[in-house]
């Protein structure tokens, strides 16, 4: 499982695995009963501290996205699609919410905005 950590974005490391492997749940890259890594062998792989993986699997099972079976590891737990996926519209309204204050802010119009909108969602990432 690829996780990317970034110690300069001022996100916590946990909570950049927690977010990391809710979206590879999402997207179906991680699939329900599958099993996750240990907390240690993560932390081994990501060069960060058991407390901080430790910590990330605490969130997404309480979030729902993972559950524990003791003495045989952590597992991607069935999720409802639906409440996830209104999880992220929420996001993306939160976000977009902040870039329209910007734009208002600069006055920059909504059909700028729209444009660069439609150019960054047609770029291949």
């Amino acid at each position: 499982m690829e996780i990317v950590i970034s110690n300069s974005n001022g996100v916590p490391i946990y909570e950049q695995i927690k977010e990391q492997i809710k979206n590879k749940i999402i997207s179906g890259e991680l699939k329900e009963q599958e099993l996750l890594p240990s907390i240690r062998v993560l932390a081994k792989d990501l060069r960060c501290s058991v407390i901080t993986t430790k910590n990330a699997y605490e969130e997404l099972e309480k979030d729902g996205y993972i559950k524990s079976i003791p003495s045989k590891g952590f597992y991607v737990a069935k999720i409802n699609k639906d409440l996830a996926r209104e999880e992220q519209l929420n996001k993306i309204q939160e976000l977009l919410d902040s870039a329209i204050v910007i734009a208002k802010t600069n006055k920059i119009s909504k059909s700028t905005v729209v444009e660069m909108l439609n150019i960054l969602y047609s770029e291949d990432k």
